[in-house]
This record gives structure tokens, C-alpha cells and sequence, in this order.
């Protein structure tokens, strides 16, 4: 299978995407509505991926656990001051059958959707979540036997764990879906990956969704790892991702597999086959504003490296331009989307908007737009398009104190690419509150007897030094605070 080396991604809350259209429209609108000015935005953008977030059918049952439970709602309304009941649809990850919603226009619409996308060159993503399922899905009737069950005893030990279920013709005690970590989430059934039949019914599941998209984000992916799942419910499995994903690959040579995943099991993730994993890692070294650990992060083979996703927001995490100042959020974005791997975006974050949007709710709250964020990210997705950065080679540089007693160079984080042996490019970053300075080694061996061009790609800056001097001492820089520079080299 053979992906793109550096390709982009953008994440649209679907159900919130289609909200914003219905109003301008004055109707319910459905993925045929997306006017083609939107997906050629995203075209001009350079984005090679669009994940879909939240296009599965959901039912009433979540929705109205989603509608009631005191702490969700007040999440809410913390997010929509105007809240209406009908703002709530439910969680998109209670899923009751992987059947596009009726009320995004369907199989057939996403299937006319997914099509006008590859017109473009651009590839569907979508939501597979591993698992469980929503406490009302058919399985519950048909097949009980593919969740785990629980006793009287623990459903009064752990009522946050577990529910009393009524079927047609029976009563069960099933285990609420869950992080083991965390107390389990209301509105989803746990799958039962112990029973092989289970794991053949989502392999089949998988097998159909494949045939919709191109590829799938994993929700939790790590939770059906045996070692975890024997860890939170005592029950022994079989491995299924690697038959999952190979199963798949039969029928869909280049389908891709990005797998939500915490917990250090990136690598465990990649080894069992999937294309990218989430580097939450980074994103948390970058939150902490730790260079160490952060550079520290990207002494990593690059076999690893180009297989992690980038990000500084998702659906989960707080929006970047809440978790960061302005300048921290520039200076983290730089080192994030400009590093090997995939570059993941979301719907939002290049307004700056600061109200994260639950995935139950279909609505967002209308927010002003941060012009400087903004204009920044419009500079950065201009240059991410240079073929440097998705076919060139990456390198991570060292650089020493600019005079004795200075330590401050440790707060540089810099990276080189280079492409056809002729075009480098090279990003320094202060990632500190403190001016910095520092000589950085550079690894262009024609340097000498030349006069070189520094221009800064994104400030509209230019530098002017001298190879000799550059190849002996070093580049001499000093840089304020959260400053950074990607300079484009070329001689003279």
C-alpha cells in the first residue's frame, strides 16, 4: 500500500458543517447541498484527506441520554448560552448502525459527496469506532452475546458501569462502553472481543464502511489491543487489528488506517498496520512548553515519525486558540505542521475559534474571527503545498550556546528539509518566553565560497550571510521570544 509521504487532513464536524448551510439556506440541508466553492476551498487549501466527522446513524436512545445527563448538558450550555433541546442530536460515536444519517441525505449522498472529493484529488475519511456500540443498535436483539455482560452485583458496585437492558424477550446486564481509566460512557454497549464471533461481525462492518471512504479514523483504537481489553474487563482475546486491517487490504489495496491512541502505544498501533497514529505526545510536550522533552521527541526514526498525525486541536482536545496564547499557538504550530508525518487540521482552528464543540451537539456558537491567526495559518497551508514538504527529506539540527554561560540556545527547536539536492529549507523556533541565542550547524555541504539568501517564507523577511563564515562558526541567530523563522535558502 502505498500513501502520499506528507499529506494534510481536515476535520469538519459534519453535523455542525450542515447546521451553518441549513441557515443560510432556510432548510435542512444534506451533503448534496455542499456548494462546490466549499470543496474547492478546501482544494486551494492543499488538503489531501477531509475526515467527516459524525455521519453514522445514531437513535433516540442516546440522544436522550445525551439530553438529560446533568453534567453533558452543562457542558452545553457553557457552549451554546441559547441552547435548544434540538441543538442535542446525540453522540456521533453512539452509533446504531454504519448507515449514513437519513438527515445528511444518506448512503446515496455521501456516496455523490465522497465523488465530487476525488474530482478534486481528495480522499474521504471517516469515523469507525471499534469499541462499542449505542444501547439501542439491533445487535441487541439479534446477537446479546456480542457484548460483555454483567451481573446484579456489579450493576450495584458500578452502576456507572454497567445497565439493566430490556430486548424483546429478555432482560441483560451489559457493560457500559469505557476508557479504564475513566467511569464508562451512558449511552453505549461494550463489545465483547473475546467472542470471535464479535470480531467477525466488525470485520464486516469495517468491510462495508470501506467500501464508502477511503479511510478511517479509529475512535480509542488502543481499547481492543488484548493486553488492554484483558486489563479492563478480565476477559482474554484474540488480536483483531491485524486481521481487520489485513482482511480489509484484500479488497482495498491503499485504504488507510489512523488510529486514535494514547498511552505510548503509538509504535504497538504501527505495528499492527495501521498508516498513522495520533501523536498526542507531542501535542501535550508542546502544551507544557518543555523544549527538552520536545525536542527529545523528535530523536525518533523517521519509520516512525512519518507515521504520526500532527495536530494542535481535534474534536477532543481544547481549542488551540484556548489552550494557547497567540504566540505560543504559532510557535507550537510551526513545530507541529512542519515536521515529518501527517498534518491534521480542524474545522475551526484557523479563525482562531475558542468554544470547543461537543460531538452530541450539531450546532456551534457564532464567534469572532482572530485575523492574526488567521492570516498565519493562510501563510502556513501556502507554503505546506511546496513540494518540500511533502516529498523532502527532514532532518533534525543541533545548535550550541552563542558565548560561554549562555544557556539559552537549549530553547531552540530546528529543523531542516531538503529537496532534489538544490532547495533547503530551514525552521527555527525559540519555543520559550526569553530571547534566545545560539551558532546552528548547518548540514548543506555547498555552503563555501558562496554568498547565501535566508528568506523567511513566512514573515517576508530577508537575510543575507556569508557561506564561509556559516560553514566555520555557524549561523548566528537571535531570536525573541516564541519567535520563529522558515527560511528558504538559495545562493547568490
Amino acid at each position: 500500500m502505498k500513501q502520499q509521504m506528507y499529506p494534510s487532513l481536515y476535520q469538519i464536524n459534519t453535523r455542525v458543517w450542515l447546521s451553518e448551510l441549513s441557515s443560510i439556506l432556510h432548510r435542512s440541508a444534506t451533503l448534496d447541498d455542499v456548494p462546490d466553492s466549499e470543496l474547492d476551498n478546501i482544494l486551494w487549501k492543499g488538503f489531501d484527506w477531509v475526515w467527516l466527522l459524525s455521519v453514522w446513524q445514531i437513535g433516540l436512545a442516546g440522544q436522550n441520554i445525551s439530553r438529560t445527563n446533568p453534567e453533558w448538558r452543562k457542558e452545553f450550555e457553557d457552549t451554546l448560552p441559547d441552547l435548544k433541546e434540538e441543538d442535542i442530536e446525540g453522540s456521533g460515536f453512539a452509533i446504531t448502525g454504519y448507515r449514513v444519517h437519513k438527515n445528511l441525505g444518506g448512503d446515496a449522498a455521501l456516496k455523490r459527496f465522497r465523488e465530487r472529493l476525488k474530482n478534486r484529488g481528495i480522499k474521504l475519511m471517516l469515523d469507525f469506532v471499534p469499541n462499542h456500540t449505542a444501547i439501542d443498535h439491533q445487535w441487541v436483539e439479534d446477537y446479546p452475546e456480542y457484548y460483555v455482560q454483567g451481573t446484579e452485583d456489579n450493576l450495584t458496585h458500578s452502576p456507572m458501569n454497567y445497565i439493566r437492558v430490556k430486548s424483546r424477550e429478555d432482560e441483560f446486564i451489559f457493560a457500559h462502553g469505557r476508557d479504564p481509566y475513566f467511569p464508562g460512557w451512558p449511552d453505549t454497549l461494550q463489545l465483547n472481543y473475546g467472542n470471535h464471533a464479535t470480531q467477525d461481525a466488525m470485520i464486516a462492518e469495517l468491510m462495508k464502511i470501506a467500501g464508502q471512504c477511503d479511510g478511517i479514523r479509529c475512535d480509542m483504537a488502543m481499547l481492543v489491543l488484548p493486553e488492554v481489553f484483558e486489563r479492563t474487563w478480565g476477559i482474554k482475546s484474540d488480536p483483531f487489528w491485524a486481521k481487520a486491517i489485513e482482511q480489509v487490504h484484500k479488497s482495498h489495496l491503499e485504504f488507510c488506517f489512523m488510529a486514535e491512541v494514547y498511552w505510548d502505544l503509538e509504535w504497538t498501533m504501527q505495528q499492527q498496520g495501521f498508516d498513522y497514529t495520533y501523536d498526542k505526545r507531542l501535542y501535550d510536550r508542546l502544551l507544557e512548553c518543555e523544549v527538552k522533552p520536545i525536542r527529545e521527541h523528535f530523536y525518533a526514526g523517521l519509520d516512525y515519525q512519518n507515521k504520526l498525525a500532527r495536530f494542535l486541536e481535534n474534536h477532543d482536545e481544547p481549542r488551540a486558540a484556548t489552550a494557547f496564547s497567540d504566540d505560543v499557538h504559532k510557535a507550537g504550530a510551526i513545530i507541529t505542521y512542519l515536521s515529518p508525518g501527517l498534518r491534521f487540521f480542524h474545522q475551526g482552528q484557523f479563525n482562531g475559534f475558542k468554544k470547543r464543540i461537543s460531538p452530541h451537539l450539531i450546532h456551534g456558537p457564532k464567534e469572532n474571527i482572530n485575523s492574526c491567526l488567521k492570516e498565519f495559518y493562510k501563510n502556513l497551508l501556502t507554503i505546506l503545498q511546496q513540494e518540500i514538504f511533502k516529498k523532502g527529506t527532514w532532518q533534525l539540527l543541533q545548535c550550541n550556546s552563542a558565548w560561554e554561560g549562555n544557556q539559552s540556545f537549549e530553547s531552540f527547536i530546528i529543523f531542516s528539509w531538503q529537496f532534489d539536492g538544490n532547495n533547503s529549507i530551514l525552521i527555527c523556533v525559540n519555543y520559550a518566553g526569553n530571547s534566545s541565542q545560539c551558532y546552528l550547524k548547518l548540514p548543506f555541504e555547498e555552503l563555501k565560497n558562496q554568498c547565501w539568501k535566508l528568506k523567511d517564507l513566512m514573515n517576508d523577511i530577508t537575510y543575507e550571510r556569508d557561506g564561509n563564515e556559516m560553514k566555520e562558526n555557524g549561523l548566528y541567530l537571535d531570536m525573541s521570544p516564541w519567535q520563529y523563522h522558515v527560511f528558504e535558502i538559495r545562493n547568490i
